[in-house]
């Protein structure tokens, strides 16, 4: 056996291990030479030592070539798959074996080189290798951390953000301040207003939600404030408005910058005395109430163009909590999909596809969790497999992709061409598509991305200039 690294050997090396099988030396070194730098490589001449070399140890990705004596690839393949199903394995084949590589595939082959191949295109896919390995890890532990994962009445999620705000929330509930809750739409204002009311000496009191943008505007002082019989046509007896009801208790007033002018005055008058006076009357009615408002606007810029009263402003501004949005707590995303996976009826959907939750994780989610909620409920709805694919999810939930390559063709158009062709037509976009993923997440950084590609940075480099990938394309601040 020829190895660079010896099998039974204890090492510190904390580097992927790939084990590589093939019963030609020149190609075992040249696998060696082209991964050794990034992963702890091991080689096997045959199919019959990898066997023994997988009953004793684990290995992340397996690369092994087809057509070998005795056992041969799709033994390993087989034997890899029922010993360690999230190793990965990748076929060597020579281009009249390919139609036999495309079967592997089937059978959980994670992908196939076709030789001659390049050693770029190698150690290419020996990191999509890896990072599916990765994401499918990171898919089972999803259960246990969706188990601990920390929920303050509703809001739920792990991210450094999101703990902050549990924090502050936590400390600002005892004190009987106004409050602003800031955030763009759905990301769970409300449930920040409930648990302030939940965590303060109010808690045994009424809790009473207005949108206030709902609110026809000439209804809305009515509502607020109540009107007493045959203020108005309609008013066919005395009604309390919302501040009454919620004496004793929390009113969340949301949307609040959607408030007319008119009734900010009355607002603000009630915040400061303590009291309203229905519609229809002038007798003032004491009232004990904790507002807490909400909004999505920016207040200090409506207060500068006339549209909020600044008084009204400063009166609410006891404290502000500002609410993350989705793109801000990026690490919640897989755990919260799994939690709204688990309150759906459909108890024979295991989980999510790698694929799917990269895709969900990705996402922009301009209506952030709330949107997230509905697109799984809609993938919950759609899936018919035992876990939820990229392809049941809505496809506004997608991550933004660059415009359509020139010369990318639809799968009629494929079937088409030679068959080599087109099987080197959609490497090249799945190829393209990795690369694209990978300066996205890392911003165009190719140090950073080359790392997590598991190879050189210059490798990068030409693989990225090979496939037209610019740089530039995802610098922060130009696209974000």
């Amino acid at each position: 056996m020829s190895s660079t690294q010896e099998p039974d050997a204890v090492t510190p090396d904390a580097r992927p291990t790939v084990l590589v099988v093939d019963d030609k030396e020149n190609m075992l070194k040249l696998f060696a030479r082209i991964l050794g730098d990034a992963y702890a490589v091991t080689t096997a001449p045959d199919g019959a030592r990898a066997l023994g070399l997988l009953s004793t140890r684990a290995f992340d990705v397996v690369v092994t070539d087809i057509q070998m004596p005795g056992a041969d690839g799709f033994t390993v393949l087989r034997e890899v798959k029922q010993r360690a199903p999230d190793t990965e394995v990748v076929l060597v084949t020579a281009y009249a074996s390919v139609p036999k590589a495309v079967e592997a595939i089937k059978q959980g082959a994670y992908d196939y080189l076709s030789k001659p191949f390049d050693p770029d295109e190698v150690a290419l896919v020996v990191a999509r290798a890896l990072e599916r390995r990765r994401q499918r890890r990171d898919a089972a532990g999803l259960q246990a951390r969706v188990a601990r994962m920390p929920d303050f009445h509703g809001l739920r999620g792990t991210s450094p953000a999101l703990r902050k705000t549990h924090a502050l929330l936590a400390q600002v509930a005892a004190r009987d301040l106004t409050v602003v809750l800031t955030g763009e739409t759905g990301t769970g204002k409300e449930l920040a207003a409930r648990a302030l009311h939940r965590e303060s000496p109010r808690r045994d009191r009424p809790f009473v939600a207005v949108n206030c943008g709902a609110l026809p505007a000439d209804l809305v002082e009515s509502e607020l404030f109540g009107h007493a019989k045959g203020a108005f046509t309609g008013a066919t007896g005395a009604k309390a408005g919302l501040f009454e009801e919620a004496h004793g208790g929390t009113l969340f007033l949301d949307e609040v910058g959607d408030l007319p002018l008119p009734v900010q005055v009355k607002l603000n008058r009630a915040l400061q005395e303590k009291e309203v006076r229905r519609v229809g009357t002038t007798t003032p009615v004491t009232v004990d109430v904790r507002v807490v408002a909400a909004t999505h606007r920016d207040l200090a810029t409506e207060v500068a163009q006339g549209r909020f009263r600044e008084d009204l402003y400063y009166r609410l501004d006891g404290v502000t909590v500002r609410m993350p949005p989705l793109r801000e707590r990026r690490e919640d995303i897989p755990l919260l999909a799994m939690h709204f996976l688990a309150t759906a009826r459909r108890p024979e959907l295991e989980g999510f596809t790698p694929e799917a939750l990269q895709a969900l994780t990705a996402a922009p989610w301009p209506g952030n969790v709330r949107q997230l909620q509905n697109a799984v409920a809609r993938a919950v709805a759609v899936a018919t497999g035992p876990r939820i694919t990229p392809e049941d999810l809505p496809p506004e939930s997608g991550p933004v992709r660059p415009a359509a390559t020139p010369g990318a063709l639809p799968t009629e158009a494929l079937a088409k061409r030679p068959y080599r062709e087109a099987v080197d037509q959609v490497r090249d976009a799945v190829s393209r598509d990795y690369l694209t993923a990978l300066m996205q997440e890392f911003s165009g950084n190719v140090t950073h991305a080359a790392e997590r590609a598991g190879m050189e940075r210059e490798s990068l480099h030409r693989l990225l200039k090979r496939y037209g990938v610019r740089t530039e394309d995802f610098k922060r601040g130009e696209s974000s």
